[in-house]
């Protein structure tokens, strides 16, 4: 049996940590298609999580692999496209994005080459219709996903708009068929997010009172942490969680740190920095 395992807390970096230690100890363990000569079967579940205040500080977990300038960049590609450039599978280069799919969909080889952009789509119908159940954008192509190399992990948005003692909130579910636990999910939640706010921060502007960032919930039907990643992730995030509070001032000893500290907002700048530096260069999408 896949186990189904339910997370809930109230900001991004509590939900992660939760996920990843029910998943260490409570996962199946499942071949995958990309598994590494040697490597173990991956550690896999079901996983829903359910962030209470996706704006909850602290924001960032310093378990995850990789930098906050990497945290700048992977928002900016979900939430304004700056690598849908990047897109060409023809080359063996990447396949789509995140925003493209969801602001661009576009039917392979149509002969009309018509597009919708379903993000404002979702804007429009919660600033017309804000209980509306409709307000959703897919990504999967099933005319080309399936047989491509790398095909879309996150597969829908969902979002609506509540209403709790006067205040509004927009709240959002995304549904993944698959997803990197360790590797990946922090940073993919993290550009969602994002986009949960940007979200918001349009229909305000259309309605003309604010809207504010509600729940965020995820839906992962494969959550799993690959059999190659146990050595890295048993001696940094494991022995993270021994060592540090989840939260504390000096960042030496803490496993998170707040979005608005003066260490992430460099982060966050030299993220942009390397954008801007990519943009003047021309740099290309990777060959697969």
């Amino acid at each position: 049996m896949l186990p189904v395992i339910k997370i809930e807390g109230k900001n991004v970096p509590e939900v992660w940590e939760k996920s990843l230690i029910e998943l260490w100890d409570k996962g199946v363990s499942v071949k995958t298609e990309y598994d590494t000569q040697g490597a173990p079967p991956s550690k896999d579940a079901t996983m829903i999580m359910v962030v209470q205040n996706p704006l909850n500080e602290p924001r960032i977990h310093l378990g995850f692999p990789g930098g906050i300038e990497d945290l700048e960049k992977y928002r900016q590609e979900v939430v304004f496209g700056v690598h849908d450039h990047w897109i060409n599978p023809e080359e063996k280069k990447w396949t789509y994005t995140y925003h493209d799919r969801l602001a661009n969909y576009t039917l392979p080889n149509s002969s009309e080459k018509k597009s919708v952009n379903q993000l404002k789509y979702i804007v429009d119908k919660l600033s017309k219709t804000s209980f509306s159940r409709r307000a959703q954008a897919i990504t999967w192509v099933p005319f080309y996903d399936p047989e491509t190399y790398d095909p879309p992990c996150l597969q829908r948005i969902w979002c609506r708009i509540l209403e709790d003692n006067g205040d509004y909130f927009l709240v959002m579910n995304a549904h993944w068929r698959s997803r990197d636990a360790y590797r990946a999910a922090f940073m993919n939640i993290f550009g969602l997010t994002s986009l949960q706010e940007f979200i918001a921060s349009k229909v305000s502007e259309r309605v003309g009172h604010i809207v504010k960032v509600g729940q965020y919930t995820d839906i992962i039907d494969s959550y799993h942490i690959y059999g190659e990643s146990f050595e890295d992730f048993q001696s940094r995030f494991l022995s993270m969680m021994n060592k540090r509070d989840f939260y504390n001032s000096d960042r030496l000893k803490s496993r998170t740190i707040r979005s608005d500290d003066p260490s992430a907002i460099a982060g966050f700048e030299y993220g942009k920095q390397l954008l801007e530096m990519e943009r003047k260069s021309g740099k290309k999408g990777a060959t697969t």
